[in-house]
């Protein structure tokens, strides 16, 4: 069993492969406002920001109008329009049940806004999991590591009791913020050195690895 008593999940690129359907909503969401497309690797990078940071980030220099209008359609064709097919990485249930029945607290801490990360939590039936979550459109956005302090306050833990797991290195930025362990995932978004420079406790390339590491710890 592991030794941290609160683990903390990313959602996208972590838990659910769904790199390509909000790439693809960023792009609509660009192609809507007349806007110069991002390439593909520019609309990946932001993965796991807010939904406004990244749209800072991918139109830098534009007003604050502008990056509401871009945040409006992505939730658009988030939402309701993109019909790009998401799913769990092969495992996912059977380790929340794992983790769950050995007496942890499980949690999410994402980039993903409210609205986003109910509606998939509803689709994928996987709610009763989680016993707290954090999206950025009600807290701060990743790398700042707000999100992790409100859900160490709700369980009444400190941060050594906790860890972070996550794709990008924002996830592990967020940790290393708030004075906690991180664990990598080589299969989302970032490469493996990026994330190796914030210094995760290990980096894992599958969902049974990851399930076999916190076993361990």
């Amino acid at each position: 069993m592991s030794a941290y008593k609160l683990i903390i999940f990313d959602w996208d690129g972590t838990l659910m492969d769904s790199e390509a359907k909000i790439v693809n909503c960023l792009l609509a969401s660009a192609t809507d406002l007349g806007l110069a497309l991002p390439t593909v690797e520019e609309a990946k990078n932001v993965i796991g920001l807010g939904l406004h940071e990244a749209c800072v980030k991918l139109m830098p220099g534009s007003d604050h109008a502008l990056h509401l209008q871009m945040a409006d359609r992505y939730r658009y064709h988030f939402l309701t329009a993109n019909e790009t097919p998401s799913e769990m990485f092969a495992g996912v249930e059977a380790m929340l049940k794992s983790l769950d029945d050995a007496g942890h607290f499980l949690a999410i801490a994402t980039g993903k806004g409210r609205q986003g990360l109910d509606a998939v939590l509803r689709q994928t039936e996987l709610k009763h999991y989680f016993h707290a979550t954090r999206t950025a459109d009600e807290t701060i956005s990743k790398p700042h590591p707000q999100m992790l302090h409100e859900l160490l306050d709700f369980f009444g833990l400190e941060a050594n009791e906790a860890i972070m797991i996550g794709d990008t290195e924002y996830d592990l930025q967020m940790a290393t913020n708030a004075r906690m362990d991180s664990l990598a995932v080589s299969y989302g978004v970032h490469e493996v050195e990026r994330l190796m420079q914030h210094q995760p406790k290990s980096c894992v390339h599958s969902i049974e690895e990851m399930h076999n590491w916190l076993l361990q710890k």
